[in-house]
C-alpha cells in the first residue's frame, strides 16, 4: 500500500485560498449542535457546556441567514429549538 506524498505548501495555500468562510461556519454549527446534544446526554451531562454551544448557535445562525438557502436555514432554525428544549428537559431533570 502506497502513501500518498503530503501535500506542498502551495497546494495546502490553494486549498485554503478556495474555502468559502460559509462553508466553514456551515461545517462549524453542525459540529457545535452535535456536540451540545452529547453534552446533554445522562452519562456525560455537561449542562454549561451545553449551553455554551445553543448560544453560540444562536449568536452564528442570524449571521450567516443571508448566505444560506431558506431550507437549510428553517433546518438549523429547527435544530436549535429542539435543543432547546432537550436542554430544558436535561436541566429539569437535575
Amino acid at each position: 500500500m502506497s502513501e500518498e506524498p503530503e501535500p506542498t505548501r502551495e497546494e495546502l495555500i490553494e486549498q485554503v485560498q478556495q474555502l468559502k468562510v460559509t462553508e466553514v461556519l456551515l461545517s462549524t454549527l453542525a459540529a457545535v449542535a452535535q456536540l451540545s446534544y452529547a453534552k446533554l446526554d445522562a452519562e456525560s451531562r455537561d449542562l454549561p457546556q451545553s449551553k455554551l454551544g445553543i448560544e453560540s448557535l444562536r449568536a452564528l445562525l442570524p449571521v450567516l441567514e443571508e448566505d444560506l438557502p431558506e431550507d437549510v436555514v428553517r433546518d438549523f432554525r429547527q435544530l436549535l429549538t429542539n435543543l432547546q428544549l432537550a436542554y430544558a428537559d436535561a436541566a429539569g431533570d437535575g
